[in-house]
C-alpha cells in the first residue's frame, strides 16, 4: 500500500506524532511519502526518518509575544502559492491519503475526490471536550483549514467522545528526576521576557529551548537551539515543563510523569482549551500571561500526574491493514482501558 502523509510543520507537536506514526509505518512495511508545510526548509531539523519527505510553504499562523494575529496570517498567507502546490500535488497513485492537520495535502485530495483521513489533535474538536476561547474565526479555522473525511482525534481524557489517546513515544519512568531542573519550552514568547521572568527563581535550574537562542547572564538559565536528541534528553529527567498549551508536548510530560505549566496563545482557541482541559482533568496548571506569581506558586506547591498510554500509534496501524473499519465502541473502549493515571506528590 501506497500512503501520502500530510503534517502541519508549524510546530513541533506535529512532527513529533508523525515520527511515531512514521515508525509504525514503516515496520508495517507501508511506502508512506511525508509531505510538510507550515515552515521554511531550512527549519525542519532531524528529519531521516521521513526519507525524502516533501516541504512546500502551505498556511501557517502569524504570531507575535505569545498571540495569534489572524489579521496578519490573512495578510501574510499566499493562496496563489498554495493554489499552485495544492493543484500540483497528484495523489492517484496512492492508495491512502492521511493529514495530520496539513491544508495542501487535505484540499488536494478534496479536489481530486480520494477520502482523507485525518489523524491528530484537532479532531477531537469535532466531538464534544472542553472548549475556551471559541470564536467565530477559529471555529471555521478548525472546521476548514485541513478539511477531512474521517477523523481521528486524540486527547488525554475521552470525556465520553468517541476519541483515541494521544500518539507518543512511550519511553520508561525516569528511574532518576533531578529536582530543580526545569524545562522551559515557550517558542512563541520572546526568549528574553522568559529568561527576565524566570531569573529571581535562583533555586532552581531552567533549561530553555528557543528557536533563537541568546545568551544568558544568569547562571541558572540555559538557553539552547531546538534538537530533538537535545531536548528530550533534558526533559526526561527535569522535574517539571513550562512550555505553550500544544498538545504532544503535555502529552509527553504526562507520560513521564513530569508537572506541568503551559501559557496557552491569545486568540487561539486549540491551546487556549487545551489549557482548559489540563485544569479540569487536574493534570496540569495554566498562567494566561508570563506571571511570575504563578511560576513562583507552581514551583514550590504543584505535584505532577503520571499517565500510561498504550502505544496507539501500532493501533492505527493494525486498523488500517485490516481495511480500516468503522471504529467500533469497543475498540476505544479497549484502548481507553489501558489506560492508567497515577498522582505524584510534589
Amino acid at each position: 500500500m501506497k500512503i501520502f502523509y500530510g503534517v502541519q510543520g508549524t510546530g513541533n507537536g506535529h512532527i513529533s506524532r508523525a515520527r511515531v506514526m512514521a515508525r509504525e509505518l514503516f515496520a508495517a512495511g507501508y511506502d508512506v511519502t511525508f509531505q510538510f508545510t507550515g515552515r521554511p526548509a531550512n527549519k525542519y531539523f532531524e528529519m531521516e526518518i521521513f526519507n525524502d519527505y516533501l516541504v512546500k510553504d502551505g498556511l501557517t499562523f502569524n504570531t507575535h509575544k505569545g498571540q495569534v494575529s489572524y489579521l496578519k496570517t490573512a495578510l501574510q498567507s499566499n493562496p496563489i502559492q498554495f493554489t499552485k502546490d495544492m493543484g500540483a500535488l497528484d495523489l492517484s497513485s496512492y492508495d491512502l491519503v492521511i493529514s495530520d492537520f496539513e491544508p495542501v495535502t487535505a484540499w488536494a485530495a478534496k479536489k481530486q475526490k480520494k477520502t482523507v483521513l485525518g489523524i491528530g489533535h484537532q479532531y477531537a474538536f469535532l466531538h464534544e471536550i472542553p472548549r475556551a476561547g471559541n470564536d467565530l474565526i477559529a471555529e471555521q479555522v478548525m472546521k476548514y483549514f485541513a478539511p477531512v473525511n474521517v477523523g481521528i482525534g486524540l486527547h488525554w481524557h475521552h470525556f465520553g467522545q468517541p476519541i483515541l489517546p494521544p500518539i507518543i513515544e512511550t519511553p520508561e519512568y525516569p528511574p532518576v528526576i533531578v529536582n530543580d531542573k526545569i524545562l522551559v519550552y515557550l517558542p512563541f514568547e520572546e526568549t528574553i521576557d522568559v529568561v527576565n521572568l524566570l531569573s529571581p527563581f535562583k533555586a532552581y535550574n531552567f533549561v530553555v529551548y528557543t528557536p533563537e537562542p541568546i545568551s544568558s547572564r544568569f547562571s541558572n538559565i540555559e538557553c539552547k537551539p531546538l534538537s530533538l536528541q537535545g531536548f528530550q534528553a533534558d526533559l526526561y529527567n527535569s522535574a517539571g515543563v513550562i512550555s505553550n498549551a500544544g498538545f504532544e508536548l503535555p502529552s509527553e510530560c504526562l507520560q513521564m510523569g513530569k508537572k506541568i505549566l503551559v501559557k496557552p496563545l491569545h486568540a487561539q482557541m486549540e491551546q487556549i482549551s487545551n489549557a482548559a482541559a489540563l485544569h479540569q482533568l487536574g493534570y496540569g496548571q495554566t498562567m494566561y500571561d508570563l506571571d511570575a506569581n504563578t511560576i513562583d506558586n507552581w514551583l514550590h506547591n504543584a505535584g505532577a500526574v503520571q499517565i500510561t498510554y498504550p502505544n496507539v500509534a501500532k493501533e492505527i496501524v493494525e486498523w488500517i491493514k485490516v481495511g480500516m473499519p468503522v471504529i467500533t465502541k469497543e475498540f476505544i473502549d479497549r484502548l481507553w482501558a489501558n489506560v492508567d493515571v497515577r498522582h505524584i506528590d510534589k
